[in-house]
């Protein structure tokens, strides 16, 4: 595969890119929680922005993917997210940054992750073709997890020396270099035949498609309940490192490179776990790994053997399974899901998940913030942890995941 031009450029821009998120992941609820002194409600609000569009438009994205070409449309959303990112540091120095303009980048990005994400996963399989995702994405894990170790740290120098808005723009210049890396990238992207029907009837077929096919009906439900969970776990974690355990933006960057060794250790633990058990025996993996993680956060006390800096280890080693767990869980899902949708499906199918899925993101945020603001950030996270425990033992009992064939073929729509 690393003979494989193409590849090598492509897989050079999920580097950049990467490198380039895990910083903004820090940065950016960083500026609202210690600049902006955001509540945990407001913190819910900026967690379920950036999951709305994925409610709103997921559905007519997928048609617009199916009918057009995909590497167009991945570079225009990454100039979109590039010029939302490098507005952050300049009304900042305006002196106009307000958590309301926070909300408005998220709501961007994450239209910006849904068009793009969208196009991204589909140009994959076009580029290496079903049998080889599994080694592309334990190649992208692998180097996931080395800008998972390094980029949070670099993130806490350049918050602590640029303050966090200006570290945003590390991020959008990542976007920019991506853009010219990949555009004049040479392959397999035909322009779609016309379709004559109407979006809606497009939309519709992409639905039933996805109902009729017990695997991906399966996925769906799991994968949205997760999303739920973890988007309300992400918009508390921040604010219970840095106001229940007093982690400065050095030390949260340091645990988040702690937690990037996990990342490294799901590119490891892939093949073998795939190999033994099935992609859904790794899956189901992922998914008990992050419900631990989620059952552990709350857990840390304040002082953890009466010191603030082992509270601040053990909230890295938190992070290290929660992210061995979300690679071990997605890295399957994603090909599962590829598998077994026909090519002429594949853009309704990856967007209809995303809209089946992601769709409950927001309503996880916005009960954990409000769980966070009434009751207490340790309560809200703790709903988070039970109901992880409860979907992990519905995904080991689902009948669909028990009966996968050895071998998937495409499903007939």
């Amino acid at each position: 595969m690393l003979r494989n031009g193409n590849f090598v450029r492509y897989w050079i821009s999920a580097i950049l890119n990467d490198f380039g998120s895990y910083i903004s992941a820090l940065a950016l609820p960083l500026c609202s929680a210690l600049l902006l002194h955001a509540t945990p409600a407001q913190m819910g609000i900026l967690g379920a922005a950036s999951a709305i569009p994925f409610a709103l438009l997921a559905l007519p994205t997928g048609v617009l993917l199916d009918r057009h070409r995909k590497l167009p449309v991945l570079l225009a959303s990454k100039l979109v997210q590039a010029l939302t990112l490098g507005s952050v540091p300049l009304i900042y120095w305006l002196g106009h940054l307000s958590i309301e303009w926070m909300y408005g980048v998220a709501l961007i990005s994450g239209c910006c992750s849904l068009v793009g994400g969208g196009a991204e996963q589909i140009f994959l399989t076009s580029l290496i073709g079903r049998d080889r995702l599994i080694e592309a994405q334990s190649k992208f894990a692998a180097v996931d997890s080395v800008a998972r170790v390094v980029a949070p740290g670099i993130a806490g120098v350049l918050i602590q020396w640029l303050t966090a808005p200006f570290a945003v723009i590390v991020n959008a210049l990542g976007f920019i270099c991506s853009i010219l890396i990949l555009r004049n990238l040479k392959a397999n992207d035909p322009k779609p035949e016309p379709s004559k029907q109407h979006m809606l009837r497009d939309i519709h077929d992409g639905l039933l498609f996805i109902w009729r096919t017990p695997l991906l009906r399966t996925l769906a439900w799991g994968a949205g309940i997760w999303h739920m969970l973890f988007y309300g776990f992400a918009a508390l974690s921040v604010l219970f490192g840095t106001r229940e355990l007093g982690m400065t933006a050095g030390l949260m960057g340091m645990a988040q490179m702690v937690g990037g060794i996990g990342v490294l250790l799901s590119s490891i633990l892939v093949k073998p776990l795939n190999a033994r058990y099935g992609p859904t025996g790794a899956m189901l993996t992922g998914i008990g790994l992050t419900a631990c993680a989620f059952a552990a956060m709350p857990a840390i006390p304040a002082n953890l053997f009466g010191s603030p800096t082992a509270s601040a280890v053990a909230n890295g080693l938190v992070s290290m399974v929660l992210d061995c767990g979300v690679m071990l869980f997605f890295m399957p899902y994603m090909t599962l899901r590829q598998k077994v949708t026909p090519d002429a499906y594949l853009g309704r199918m990856v967007s209809t998940m995303r809209f089946l899925t992601v769709a409950s993101a927001p309503a996880g945020a916005l009960l954990a913030g409000y769980l966070g603001e009434h009751l207490s950030i340790r309560a809200g996270l703790a709903c988070v942890a039970a109901g992880g425990i409860a979907l992990t033992l519905a995904m080991v009992f689902a009948p669909a995941l028990r009966n996968v064939p050895e071998h998937l073929a495409p499903a007939q729509p």
